[in-house]
């Protein structure tokens, strides 16, 4: 493997690390990402032939087919679970709250454009178009009522329809279009505005203006600009509904770049940057009005000085002051109960210990470790990399066959169906016999992903109790685990239910607020089982590597690994499309559409869309003529924010989009096409993250250098089965960045939370 790189153009920043910084770029990497630089309108062309990296031959060459690869084949139609599983979170945020109500008091919450229109409607549809994740809320019947005694199991379920949410009333809309035209902002915001403000939307905005910051995109230069020519004289820096507005417009930003709760002297400062004359006073007016929430967590012994104990008996022991939206502090709070009652309470007895300790002692390895640990305790982490996913498959078949209710959930539909295949292969040269509840012998444990098994369209169902039907739980990629997400899984498992939460915790952490995984590992409040099963050949290898903060040159005599140096965007532009529809077909033999390509960020001259761009005109031509799309486009779907679901444009028609993801038939109405879908010849790394393929190209451009970290370039790496080619224009910015960039820290109260619930295990 050659490493030797050819120089490249300097680097552009594109990482927030604060929350003003997480304004001007937005989160990095999620479902919906921010965007890189800006886009190049001559991305796709190249100075002339470049000699093939892989063949040694001159010149582009060779048609690229368009089938649909077997992982995205045909299925039944149904729509997305994004509504339910969006629909799911909003009850269960519901029934969180009236809970905490229980214990503790009530939380309080409460054409043609120019200038500043052109300006806010171009960032506001910078969000739609994927820069930054799009909230919508959505509304379902509250769940059963928990029932007093068993009743028989509800049959598992397949994806089922879904109703798609009702949108504002025309009326309102028609208000607000009036209020946004008398302050100068483009009236195409209005559904926007009315969705986030609700009923009664017109009348709150005239009343503070600065409600508009509300909508994503919108940013505070330009709600101030709209204030003032709603408000006139009455409108200054110093009112308090700007520094209510402000502050939790900082907050969403920092939930954006992962954080849960930010420390209160950060957000006072960051307040301050923003031109807000008194921060401290508008933090306590955004406390007061319940639209924030004030937290005071007991540092670590560790972080407090040391003192003679005499002179600490009198003093209090110091704390650590956070203020968060109150979504992801009842969330997170939320989680931490769930996951103290998994760690407290008794498992469920299925199966004597000897028969675990049976189906332990014909495992082997890191797996007889597992299946011991999930025998008594009712939550396990386990880690490790691709090559590990054998043992939670042993695991599951080894519970399935002492008759428990075992399921599986991943991040990702392909990931579904790969690890269903692994379950099925392993279950195969086993040659299982049929478990105690006399199911036949190819009745095994299910797998679904968390989305679709929350929404109720995936998994064993809930019984009257509103709880899965299950008796264990594995949950794979579950660094991808946000603490909504979690919170909702530990909240939904039975009395008795067993979890395991498996997956690799060197990949970028999850697209939403938190560090779920990470913190539990950090707080060592359960068993822990580490995988010993590396994963094999040079690409294993070189991912392992780098997994510890090295760049090794690895051994590729079939070419696993080739580096592709280039001088510049264009050239990684034109580089990249011939390897795709050319070079690797040719000499490796996988298909383009076997091979996904990966960059770090969506603009730039070499992002996504110049990349897709490119490819698109290569691979399959057309005229777009719905949204952009034609039938047999590569296409990366994001249902809601922080999920990704690559696939296939199957066709159009007035119902909207047909797209094939992951085998599943997704109908995207025509006016969400522009939020929700993209090209996706080329994906983020966030956006592939749960995800593999049997040939990646992974694009590293000169202005990608402050994007690069060590998860970013592992879990990139880590997306190719057979064959990786890197695309290289960064230099030394690409060992420099494995060995001393590690994933930019987020505050979440989690480990707080849960070591005032759960002792260290030792």
């Amino acid at each position: 493997m050659s490493t030797e790189p050819e120089p490249t153009e300097d680097a552009q920043d594109t990482e927030p690390e604060t929350p003003d910084a997480a304004a001007e770029g937005g989160a990095p990497e999620s479902g919906t990402v921010a965007e890189t630089g800006t886009g190049s309108d001559d991305a796709g062309s190249a100075a002339g032939p470049v000699p093939d990296a892989l063949t040694g031959e001159g010149g582009e060459g060779g048609e690229a087919t368009e089938e649909t690869a077997g992982a995205e084949g045909d299925g039944a139609a149904k729509l997305s679970e994004a509504e339910a599983e969006l629909a799911a979170q909003r009850v269960e945020r519901e029934r969180i709250e009236r809970r905490k109500a229980e214990r503790k008091a009530p939380v309080e919450s409460g054409t043609k454009l120019s200038g500043t229109a052109a300006e806010l409607l171009a960032a506001v549809r910078a969000v739609e178009s994927g820069e930054k994740p799009v909230a919508t809320a959505f509304r379902e019947p509250e769940p059963a009522p928990r029932r007093p005694a068993a009743e028989p199991r509800p049959q598992p379920v397949s994806a089922q329809p879904v109703t798609p949410p009702s949108a504002a009333a025309p009326e309102t809309v028609g208000a607000v279009r009036r209020v946004l035209t008398d302050g100068g902002a483009p009236d195409t915001l209005a559904p926007q505005v009315a969705a986030a403000l609700g009923e009664g939307a017109d009348e709150m905005l005239r009343a503070d203006p600065w409600q508009l910051l509300r909508v994503g995109g919108v940013r505070p230069e330009q709600a101030d600009g709209f204030a003032r020519a709603l408000l006139g004289a009455d409108c200054g820096p110093d009112d308090e509904r700007r520094g209510r507005a402000v502050t939790v417009w900082l907050l969403e930003q920092a939930a954006l770049a992962g954080h849960t709760a930010l420390d209160l002297p950060a957000l006072v400062a960051a307040l301050g940057r923003q031109a807000v004359p008194d921060p401290e006073a508008a933090v306590q007016d955004a406390v007061a009005e319940g639209e924030a929430l004030l937290f005071q967590d007991a540092l670590e012994q560790s972080a407090v000085p040391d003192r003679r104990e005499e002179e600490a008996e009198d003093e209090e022991r110091p704390v650590r002051v956070l203020v968060g939206l109150e979504r992801y502090a009842l969330a997170e709070e939320s989680l931490a109960d769930g996951l103290a009652r998994l760690v407290n309470s008794v498992p469920k007895e299925d199966g004597s210990a000897a028969d675990w300790e049976g189906a332990a002692a014909s495992a082997e390895g890191s797996a007889a470790e597992l299946i011991r640990a999930v025998a008594g305790h009712g939550l396990v982490l386990h880690t490790g990399a691709e090559a590990s996913l054998a043992e939670p498959a042993a695991l599951l078949r080894a519970a399935h066959g002492l008759g428990l209710r075992a399921w599986a959930a991943t991040h990702t539909p392909l990931g579904r169906a790969r690890f269903a295949a692994l379950t099925a292969r392993a279950a195969a040269q086993a040659g299982s016999p049929p478990d105690r509840s006399g199911a036949p012998e190819n009745a095994g444990p299910g797998v679904a992903t968390v989305a679709g098994l929350l929404a109720g369209v995936e998994g064993p169902g809930r019984d009257r109790d509103g709880a899965l039907d299950l008796d264990l739980l594995v949950v794979l990629d579950a660094p991808q685990l946000d603490v909504e997400t979690a919170a909702l899984v530990s909240e939904s498992l039975p009395d008795g239910a067993r979890l395991v939460l498996a997956g690799d915790p060197a990949v970028l952490w999850s697209a939403g607020p938190g560090r779920v995984f990470a913190d539990l590992l950090a707080a060592r409040a359960c068993p822990q089982v580490a995988s010993r099963r590396p994963d094999p050949g040079p690409l294993g290898e070189l991912v392992s590597g780098v997994g510890i903060g090295e760049l090794n040159q690895v051994e590729a005599p079939g070419k696993e690994v080739v580096i592709v140096p280039v001088r510049d965007a264009g050239e990684a532009v034109h580089r990249t499309v011939q390897l795709v529809a050319d070079s690797v077909p040719r000499a490796i033999g996988i298909p383009a559409e076997e091979t996904q390509v990966i960059t770090p960020g969506h603009g730039g001259a070499a992002g996504t869309r110049a990349l897709n761009t490119a490819l698109k005109e290569r691979l399959n031509p057309g005229p777009g003529r719905f949204g952009g799309f034609d039938p047999g486009d590569r296409i990366a779907y994001s249902p809601a924010p922080g999920r990704t679901l690559p696939g296939r444009v199957e066709r159009a028609d007035d119902d909207g989009l047909h797209l094939s993801c992951g085998g599943e038939t997704v109908v995207v109405p025509r006016e969400r096409v522009e939020q929700t879908v993209r090209h996706g010849w080329a994906l983020t790394a966030h956006q592939a993250v749960g995800c593999r393929w049997s040939a990646a190209v992974v694009v590293l451009p000169g202005d990608a250098v402050q994007s690069l970290s060590r998860p970013w370039v592992y879990t990139a790496f880590g997306r190719a089965d057979r064959h990786l080619s890197v695309v290289h224009g960064v230099e030394q910015a690409l060992p420099k960045a494995v060995a001393e960039v590690p994933a930019k820290p987020r505050t979440t109260r989690l480990p707080a939370l849960l070591g005032a619930q759960v002792p260290v295990a030792g």
